[in-house]
C-alpha cells in the first residue's frame, strides 16, 4: 500500500473477519495524515459504526475535551481504532479479530509516520506495548517501540464510568502536550 486512500479501499472489501458482515461502516481512521501523534484505541462503538467515523460518540467528546485542555487541536493528530468495525455490543475485540485487523493498523502507521503513539486504554496497550500491560500501573509510562514513543492512558469511555480517573487522565494528557513541545511538534 502507498496511500491511506489505497488503504482505506483495501479495508472496505474485507472479510477476513466475520465482522466485515455485520458492520454498518467501515471505521478506517480521521485526521492529519502527517500527524506527528496517533491515538489507537480498541475497536469502534455503536456511533462510530454509524457514522464511520472513531471516537465520535461520549468517549469520543470526552477526549475532545482533554485534546482542547492540553492545547491540542483534534485536527493536528491522527486517530485510529486496532479493529476497523464494530464488535456486537460493544464486546471487546476477539483475538482472532486483532489478528485480522492488525496489519491495517500497522499499514496506517506506516504511512502516517507518526513520532508518539498514544494508546487509548488497556486492550490497545496490550497489543502495542506489551501483552501484560496494566493500564492502572502503567498509565502515562513511556516506551520506545522501533521509532516510535509511545504511552497509553485510560480510554474515555473508562472515564466515563468512573469519574475518579479523569485527573490521572489529564495529567497524562499534558505529558503527551510537553513531549510534543519537546519534540518542537506543535510550536
Amino acid at each position: 500500500m502507498s496511500t491511506l486512500e489505497e488503504l482505506r479501499a483495501k479495508c472496505e472489501t474485507c472479510q477476513k473477519c466475520a465482522l466485515g458482515k455485520t458492520r454498518n461502516h467501515l471505521v478506517f481512521g480521521v485526521g492529519n495524515e502527517r500527524a506527528r501523534l496517533m491515538f489507537v484505541g480498541e475497536a469502534p462503538g455503536e456511533q462510530e459504526d454509524l457514522t464511520g467515523t472513531p471516537f465520535v460518540g461520549r468517549a469520543g467528546q470526552l477526549l475532545d475535551k482533554f485534546l482542547y485542555a492540553v492545547g491540542i487541536e483534534r485536527s493536528d493528530v491522527y486517530i485510529a481504532n486496532i479493529l476497523k468495525c464494530r464488535p456486537p455490543q460493544n464486546r471487546d475485540p476477539l483475538p482472532e479479530e486483532e489478528d485480522a485487523c492488525i496489519g491495517y493498523l500497522r499499514e496506517q502507521v506506516r504511512i502516517i509516520q507518526p513520532k508518539i503513539i498514544v494508546c487509548l486504554g488497556r486492550i490497545s496497550a496490550m497489543r502495542l506495548i506489551k501483552p501484560d500491560f496494566k493500564i492502572t500501573a502503567e498509565h502515562g509510562k513511556w516506551f520506545q517501540k522501533g521509532d516510535f514513543l509511545i504511552t497509553a492512558v485510560f480510554h474515555p469511555a473508562a472515564l466515563l464510568r468512573d469519574p475518579r480517573k479523569k485527573e490521572d487522565m489529564l495529567e497524562d494528557m499534558k505529558r503527551i502536550a510537553a513531549k510534543l513541545n519537546e519534540e518542537g511538534e506543535f510550536q
